[in-house]
């Protein structure tokens, strides 16, 4: 397993990070301490969940954080685990209304921390963006829960790239840490934009790229496998897809890539999955961690796989190319 420093912070994570958005509840308890244990075993470290994951079951909320924190007490590894989570997150019944305010995100990150059963988050995320609300205000709220202990270092989730910019500015001017990684929706496939319903999330895009060469913040994005369109397309071909994964990944520039995928994966031997995930994880121009998630633990080993790839220059071009 690879491993890389997040710039400007003193976190040494796993070239892939386990996504936990259906832990305790789409995967049973015992399932996901199952998944847990062999992703430490494979040499992860880090783990990316949210206060509003499983919300949208009944008496779901903060369902992730309470099987890990389960997971974390039952194998006494919290100082050797890199534990990220998400607070901020609109209700989901109004979607529109932010929940950014002083109040809202500390009792949000207290209430992870009792899901977790722990002292302190490693990475704490705000889950989306209240453009109305000065950012200055929002770094005042992460920085104070940094000196409360609560937190080691924060990041961004679905946010744009002047909002990223002007944290930044703040946060140097003001002497304070700022943000250190930003939580976008980026993988090697290229999703339909009338596929996407919810007008809060933020997907890479040539101008992110920019920002962060530019900058060297680093990128831990989700969706890095496009709900497994490649592997489910060169497995069982485009026709069987489900409709919503047609609708939101099928045009021509994927269907470019998934040829070239299934190309290199006879010539190199590795995964179609693995060479996907590997499109990111060799990215260099900035720290680059995708997160997976996995409901068997196949599907975990096969994602893995692409931990310690680094595909040559001639691969990347080939798989990124539009046409």
């Amino acid at each position: 397993m690879q491993y890389r420093i997040l710039p400007g912070t003193d976190l040494r994570v796993s070239a892939i990070g386990l996504g936990t958005a259906h832990f305790g509840s789409q995967v049973d308890v015992a399932t996901s301490c199952r998944l847990l244990d062999r992703f430490i075993e494979q040499g992860g470290n880090l783990l990316d969940t949210a206060r509003v994951y499983a919300a949208w079951v009944p008496h779901g909320m903060g369902a992730s954080e309470r099987t890990i924190g389960r997971w974390l007490r039952r194998r006494g590894n919290r100082a050797s685990v890199v534990v990220a989570t998400k607070g901020g997150h609109p209700d989901l019944r109004t979607m529109t209304v932010p929940r950014l305010d002083r109040t809202q995100i500390t009792a949000d990150c207290h209430a992870s921390l009792r899901a977790l059963g722990c002292d302190y988050i490693d990475l704490y995320w705000l889950h989306r963006d209240d453009e109305s609300r000065p950012v200055d205000d929002l770094l005042e709220t992460l920085e104070h829960l940094v000196a409360a202990g609560k937190i080691r270092w924060y990041g961004c989730s679905n946010w744009s790239v002047d909002r990223m910019r002007a944290a930044q500015e703040i946060a140097h001017r003001h002497g304070c840490r700022g943000f250190v990684a930003n939580q976008p929706q980026w993988s090697l496939a290229e999703i339909n934009a009338d596929s996407v319903t919810d007008p809060t999330l933020r997907r890479m895009d040539a101008a992110m790229q920019r920002f962060h060469q530019e900058t060297g913040m680093a990128v831990i994005p989700y969706g890095a496998q496009a709900q497994g369109f490649f592997s489910k397309a060169a497995a069982h071909g485009l026709d069987a897809l489900p409709a919503p994964l047609r609708r939101a990944y099928d045009n021509p520039t994927n269907r470019r890539r998934l040829a070239r995928l299934k190309y290199w994966a006879d010539v190199t031997s590795h995964s179609v999955t693995a060479l996907a995930l590997g499109y990111l994880v060799s990215h260099s121009d900035f720290v680059t961690i995708p997160l997976i998630g996995a409901q068997h633990l196949w599907q975990l080993d096969e994602s893995l796989a692409a931990a310690d790839l680094v595909l040559p220059s001639d691969i990347l071009r080939d798989l990124e190319a539009p046409q």
